[in-house]
């Protein structure tokens, strides 16, 4: 027996124009800034090597550097955000209330060579700089031995 995935297909009442609408509603209605996430829930990430250290850039607009947790368990560095946004309006007839909440946690399996005790994070213009330095090769010493 073969487990086979069904496809329901689409039907078109509305025609075409409307289609797209709902398909890509983020598009039409376009969340702000760090909510943009709650989509994907999770950021755009880039990850690039140079000669001494990786890199890790994480995408993340509308955030401060406080709402970042970065832990590092054995040979995983997790990068997490929550960002809660509480908003209050008050008038003579009505009160209005809302509560937001958003958040993120990417996991990463580091290679054995990065140096975990210089790890560095920074956060500017919406974008979480990860710095992952690599550990110096431990070259083997070259020991001469006499023959007797």
């Amino acid at each position: 027996m073969r487990l086979v995935r069904f496809r329901q297909p689409e039907i078109n009442f509305l025609g075409t124009d409307f289609n797209h609408l709902f398909k890509h509603s983020d598009t039409m209605f376009p969340a702000k800034s760090f909510n943009n996430v709650a989509y994907n829930n999770l950021p755009a990430v880039n990850v690039k090597e140079v000669e001494n250290a990786f890199q890790i850039e994480v995408a993340a607009p509308g955030l401060k550097k406080e709402d970042f947790k970065l832990s590092l368990h054995e040979s995983r560095l997790t990068i997490s955000a929550k960002q809660e946004e509480n908003t209050e309006e008050k008038t003579e007839k009505f009160s209005r209330q809302e509560f937001n909440y958003s958040s993120f946690q990417r996991t990463f399996t580091l290679p054995k060579n990065v140096d975990g005790e210089k790890i560095e994070a920074s956060y500017t213009d919406g974008i979480l700089h990860v710095a992952l330095p690599k550990k110096e090769e431990l070259k083997p010493a070259i020991k001469e031995i006499a023959v007797v």
